[in-house]
């Protein structure tokens, strides 16, 4: 090798190294490069309990902001009622017999008096039970007859004593035999002239349906009319069995009419039995007071005043406070930024009210008047980030 050649070789040699030497400063000397922050996707599954919301837009939405009360809340229980005639104020009226309707002498709306006839049925059943007790009555004269021919020949001596023993039980033959036709010409209710039945009311009371039409014919035990007594009633009330359990005879009642009205009533009997198709059990509730106001077949709202069970000292939110979210029960407590979806743990339920046994304490500022507008946006919240 020449010593030019040397010389270049050097240089090259020279020149590497200080290149290798050069990229090493700056990768001691260069500032470390950023770690990416986290994206929002990334953020806890929490956060979709937070709304970010502005106190304009709380007021533009008209969300309701009030401090969670503490207090007592009554073991009330609200269910919906049926006002019923009772079972002795109320008589379904059928012909007795089939036949033909003659005559009709009351309609709907009409006032009846216990024992007054509503309408007539020509029937021929009822000519043959009017003969029957005709014939039974002929045979008791017949009887009457020979018994006291049979008590004076024995008197004479003339007929034997076993002769007017025999006219004896033929007359007691006789007798049973009228007492049995006569009852039931009475239970069919047929007419002196042996030709119809007639449909009788048996209490007093106003009729509240009418099925009967002139010269219709219709069989026996056919409905024709109802008659009610509109100031001898109950109210029923179906509730669930484990506030059944709650109740008992002498429990106050509230009675809600739909405009408005409140009745007074008290239990009068809890059947403690359940329904086996409405799973329900079927308290009787009597009126008090207000019982002018209701008609049978009205439909009411009871609040049970349940002396069973009571939550005291608890604390009480608004029923349109508390919202279901997933599968948690929870309210929606304010904070700097908006809200917060707080889950709670409910103990009972009461006239709008509800007891909150765990979850927030009294003083709390939870949302109460549409909250669940803050449900729905962070229920679509977590729709957009799936």
């Amino acid at each position: 090798m020449t010593g030019k050649h040397r010389l270049y070789a050097g240089a090259a040699i020279g020149l590497v190294a200080a290149a290798a030497l050069g990229f090493g400063v700056a990768r001691l000397t260069q500032a470390p490069v950023p770690t990416p922050a986290p994206t929002e996707a990334a953020t806890p599954a929490a956060s979709n309990d937070r709304l970010v919301i502005t106190p304009q837009a709380i007021a533009t939405s008209q969300i309701t902001v009030a401090p969670a009360a503490s207090g007592e809340l009554d073991a009330a229980v609200i269910a919906s009622a049926t006002v019923e005639a009772t079972p002795d104020a109320e008589a379904l009226l059928t012909a007795r017999a089939p036949g033909t309707i003659t005559r009709i002498f009351s309609r709907i709306g009409d006032p009846v008096r216990a024992g007054q006839t509503l309408a007539l049925v020509e029937s021929r059943d009822a000519s043959q039970i009017a003969a029957d007790r005709s014939s039974a009555s002929a045979r008791v004269t017949l009887a009457q007859r020979q018994l006291a021919r049979e008590r004076t020949l024995l008197a004479q001596g003339v007929s034997p004593r076993a002769d007017y023993e025999a006219a004896q039980a033929n007359l007691a033959v006789a007798q049973a035999d009228a007492r049995r036709a006569s009852a039931a010409a009475g239970a069919a209710r047929v007419t002196g002239d042996g030709r119809s039945v007639a449909i009788i009311s048996p209490i007093a009371g106003r009729v509240t349906a009418a099925a009967a039409n002139l010269g219709q014919y219709v069989a026996a035990e056919t409905e024709l009319f109802r008659v009610a007594d509109p100031r001898r009633f109950q109210i029923t009330a179906n509730v669930p069995p484990a506030d059944a359990m709650r109740v008992r005879t002498g429990d106050r009642v509230e009675l809600s009419t739909s405009d408005g009205r409140t009745i007074e009533g008290r239990v009068r009997a809890a059947t403690g039995v359940v329904d086996p198709q409405s799973r329900t059990a079927t308290i009787v509730v009597t009126p008090t007071a207000g019982t002018s106001t209701l008609a049978p077949g009205q439909l009411v709202q009871a609040r049970i005043l349940a002396s069973g069970g009571a939550t005291k000292g608890g604390v009480m939110v608004p029923q349109d406070a508390v919202q279901t979210l997933g599968d948690r029960t929870v309210v929606f407590v304010r904070t700097p930024q908006g809200f917060k979806a707080q889950p709670i743990r409910i103990a009972n339920r009461s006239g709008g009210m509800v007891a909150v046994a765990e979850g927030i304490s009294a003083g709390t500022q939870i949302a109460t008047t549409n909250a669940f507008l803050i449900k729905a946006e962070l229920e679509k919240n977590v729709g957009g980030e799936e």
